[in-house]
């Protein structure tokens, strides 16, 4: 088996656990996931599958999309629910309208300072394990875009809100930020993401659903094509000398009608060879090909 399988990823348990589902499934060795959710986050999962995990590294820019619920009035030492309470602040002047004006500041390049507890390496070593000795060490801000963040609801102090944006946001951040301006306190009490590289929720299959295909016999039918991964890029369709030029790795040429870091290459028969990378003088490098190591 080659491809993607979107897994709708269920909160309160960990994107590895999902790996280890499909390989189980599969019986295929060579699975690696795009964009690791949190235990308490919920939906789209992207999973490779064999010769498809070599074209994950091109999802990264791919922007993506969450809906999260924000509880006004409490902040957390980890920004979300799992964490201790750090603060109790009066929520009662907060209002759907003061939460939408606050958004509106969380859109294009915002600077962002991640939680303490993240995945985030300081020399070497995650600042959760930092956090969780209880020592102290400084988090570098980092500029991160957001393309959307739009108001959804309030109640019960509770906003659900939905956000579009790139690599390296942390929801949670946004979050804990939003209670700061606001002057209460808030964390992240639920996200689910709803797409993510090129992907919708509504690709994904919940783990049941994933495990009645396979036990059926029937997992291919959830299985999506490992071009998926690069589909939003510019692509070159082949003759048949090229494409086995392509195949066996070497540098073929042709002029692109646009520029492009990166080109989709096809062979006439609509088969995906791989992806190729623009050397200059209208030459390009099969930079990743489909079935070799």
């Amino acid at each position: 088996m080659n491809g993607f399988l979107i897994v709708d990823k269920p909160s309160g348990v960990t994107s590895f656990s999902m790996v280890s589902m499909v390989r189980r499934l599969t019986g295929v060795r060579r699975v690696g996931h795009a964009g690791t959710l949190d235990p308490l986050a919920s939906g789209v999962l992207p999973v490779a599958v064999g010769y498809a995990t070599r074209f994950i590294e091109y999802m990264d820019d791919a922007l993506k999309t969450y809906v999260a619920s924000v509880r006004f009035g409490e902040a957390t030492d980890t920004y979300d629910s799992t964490g201790a309470v750090t603060w109790n602040g009066d929520a009662s002047d907060v209002t759907a309208a003061t939460i939408e004006a606050a958004l509106a500041e969380f859109v294009g390049e915002i600077v962002q300072t991640p939680p303490v507890f993240s995945a985030i390496k300081v020399a070497g070593k995650p600042l959760y394990q930092y956090a969780r000795e209880g020592a102290e060490v400084a988090v570098a801000s980092r500029t991160v875009y957001v393309e959307r963040a739009t108001f959804h609801s309030y109640s019960d102090s509770v906003a659900e809100i939905e956000v579009r944006c790139g690599k390296g946001t942390y929801i949670r951040s946004i979050a804990h930020d939003l209670g700061l301006r606001l002057g209460c306190g808030a964390h992240l009490s639920g996200l689910r993401r709803t797409s993510s590289g090129g992907f919708h929720v509504t690709d994904a299959r919940a783990p049941e659903e994933l495990t009645v295909l396979a036990s059926d016999g029937r997992l291919g039918e959830a299985l999506l094509a490992a071009d998926r991964a690069v589909e939003r890029r510019a692509a070159a369709i082949l003759g048949s000398e090229r494409s086995v030029d392509v195949t066996c790795g070497r540098d073929i040429a042709f002029e692109s009608s646009r520029a492009a870091d990166l080109c989709r290459a096809y062979s006439a028969e609509g088969e995906f060879l791989g992806v190729l990378r623009p050397r200059g003088d209208g030459r390009w490098h099969p930079e990743k090909v489909v079935g070799t190591g």
